[in-house]
């Protein structure tokens, strides 16, 4: 998917399809303390790759706990990786200082509640990123960036004297999003950003994230665990479960295709508006839950839940192979269930 780059004019347009953030391989275990002072590792994400071309939405979905917010905080390194490699524009920003870095990655955070400062003004909110990375020459000018990116997310200016508490759940995604925006970055990640909001709200933010991602060549990484949402923004699917990528494909191939036991059911869960048609589709249960991350089943992640399986999926982990362009799968029988 071609997309603009930011800030360019319509003289100076660049298109291309060269990754912009990729992960190799990422790690991320957490130490955690039962009662009886056992150290174990939760393996929260475990091996995860995937890369994200420049002006494309990779949607990352799966059941809650399954780790596809920590790989989004874990790329920015909110976390520190355990293990694995993190790379803009080619170049492994793993281990290196993070604060050059942070104009050009960004995140909004999925409870807009919780996300903002409640002792700050909203001009103090956006304008902090600004202050930080010395973007305003004087007061005038940075008071005139915050209206513009208040403008550009739906607010006023009026705004931008009153407290996180005077605004509605919408109102203040729209805040934590001209927060982001505020450092003209050129990736974000969007962890769940519309799931504490109304129905009629997530529809008014989706649209905006994709005019700005029009108007500003933004890459975006939307997490979130409602498939119709990740179809309706994303040129590609991720589908995580138990730390672990089962299936990537295009969005339409994953919904046309899927191949994976777990895509199956997730997609068969989708509400279809038309009675007669829900009622006659065949709905995927799965049976029993996800299992403890700290004590997970030997082999392939979903082998304890997948009425596929046999002795090879409890024995050995499959490998993420490209069963046809572009579409990957984890499964020992991707293209013969």
């Amino acid at each position: 998917m071609n997309k603009v780059k930011a800030n360019s004019s319509p003289d100076s347009i660049i298109k291309t399809n060269e990754p912009l953030i990729e992960i190799k391989s990422l790690k991320k275990y957490f130490d955690v303390t039962d009662r009886g002072k056992k150290h174990r590792k939760l393996k929260a994400v475990d091996g995860v790759s995937f890369h994200i071309n420049e002006g494309e939405t990779l949607g990352l979905v799966g059941e809650s706990g399954c780790g596809k917010t920590t790989v989004g905080r874990t790329m920015l390194r909110l976390y520190e990786p355990t293990e694995g490699s993190v790379l803009y524009r080619g170049q492994d920003i793993t281990t290196a200082k993070m604060l050059p870095y942070r104009r050009k990655l960004q995140y909004i955070f999925q409870d807009p509640y919780a996300s903002l400062n409640p002792r700050l003004t909203v001009s103090d909110i956006v304008g902090e990123p600004i202050d930080i990375h010395k973007l305003a020459a004087n007061k005038k000018e940075r008071a005139d960036k915050i209206a513009r990116l208040l403008e550009l997310v739906g607010l006023s200016s009026e705004h931008a004297n009153r407290y996180p508490h005077e605004f509605s759940g919408g109102q203040r995604q729209r805040i934590g999003i001209a927060r982001a925006l505020a450092v003209e970055p050129e990736f974000i990640v969007c962890d769940e950003p519309v799931s504490a909001l109304d129905v009629s709200i997530q529809a008014q933010i989706l649209n905006m994230l994709e005019e700005l991602q029009k108007e500003m060549g933004l890459t975006y990484l939307f997490i979130a665990h409602d498939l119709a949402v990740v179809k309706h923004i994303s040129d590609r699917i991720g589908v995580m479960y138990l730390g672990r990528l089962v299936e990537l494909n295009d969005s339409e191939g994953l919904h046309k295709n899927p191949q994976h036991p777990y895509t199956r059911a997730l997609l068969s869960a989708i509400p279809i508006p038309d009675p007669e048609v829900n009622r006659q589709r065949k709905r995927i249960i799965l049976e029993g839950d996800v299992p403890n991350p700290l004590n997970p089943p030997p082999g392939c992640p979903f082998s304890s839940r997948c009425s596929y399986k046999k002795d090879i999926c409890t024995q050995q982990v499959p490998e993420l192979r490209e069963t046809e362009p572009g579409h990957f799968v984890s499964c020992h029988f991707a293209g013969q269930i």
